[in-house]
């Protein structure tokens, strides 16, 4: 981090490392800036990038978590951060984000044992381990409805555009700029298969509240949940190829 701090630093890039008691959010509410960055995971980045969103300003990924996600999908060397930073002086991209409610997520929102897995996944290897301990012990199938019709399934994955997926791995995006959301359902004791359906919104409910991850973060979401999409809401500064 401190040579992150120093490099960015040096291109007039004014930094903050944020303390544990300290909201990413709120501080980058406050900062007088006509651009907003944020060096961490997916789920510190949607934090950061719904406020530039609300403000109405450029929004910087630079790739500092486990799994990267977002980075890689927008273009960037998720291994390296301090090149991330020329985004400061590139181009302007726009592109999609998802909302479920108020809170916006830059990749997926997952629900049942895949959310679980998601935000303690740290690497592809462990994943697989994990997953197959979490089949083992939750048994259950997640029962809610979308959009009034009853789904059973072991996971419900709603992403924001369409992903490439396998049972254990979240793969790449193609595009970022689909405009619609995509909603992955996995059933059996084992899924091996993903049933995708896409649209502009999606209403999830069932009994509550229901655990979830929202882009690796873990929480807690009391239905109904409204999903939607808004089309190249975020302005993302990429650095110039």
């Amino acid at each position: 981090m401190g040579e992150l701090r120093r490099e960015a630093e040096s291109r007039g890039v004014e930094t903050h490392v944020l303390r544990v008691d300290e909201d990413a959010a709120e501080l980058a509410r406050a900062v007088d800036a006509d651009a907003l960055g944020a060096a961490g995971g997916d789920g510190s980045l949607g934090a950061v990038a719904a406020v530039a969103i609300d403000r109405g300003v450029p929004f910087v990924c630079v790739p500092f978590g486990t799994r990267n996600h977002f980075a890689r999908d927008v273009g960037l060397d998720p291994n390296n951060p301090v090149g991330a930073l020329e985004a400061f002086a590139g181009d302007e991209r726009r592109i999609d984000v998802g909302r479920v409610g108020d809170r916006v997520f830059v990749n997926n929102v997952s629900l049942g044992w895949y959310a679980q897995l998601v935000h303690r996944r740290r690497r592809r290897a462990l994943a697989s381990a994990r997953a197959l301990w979490l089949i083992a012990r939750h048994r259950k199938s997640l029962r809610v409805s979308v959009d009034g019709a009853p789904v059973a399934a072991r996971v419900l994955l709603v992403a924001n555009n369409a992903y490439e997926l396998d049972l254990f791995y979240v793969g790449a995006r193609s595009s970022l700029t689909e405009g619609r959301l995509h909603l992955y359902a996995a059933a059996g004791w084992l899924p091996a298969t993903w049933e995708d359906r896409a649209g502009e919104s999606f209403r999830i409910d069932g009994p509550g509240p229901l655990p979830a991850a929202v882009d690796g973060e873990p929480v807690r979401l009391n239905p109904p949940l409204e999903f939607r999409i808004e089309p190249r809401a975020l302005r993302v500064l990429v650095p110039r190829r």
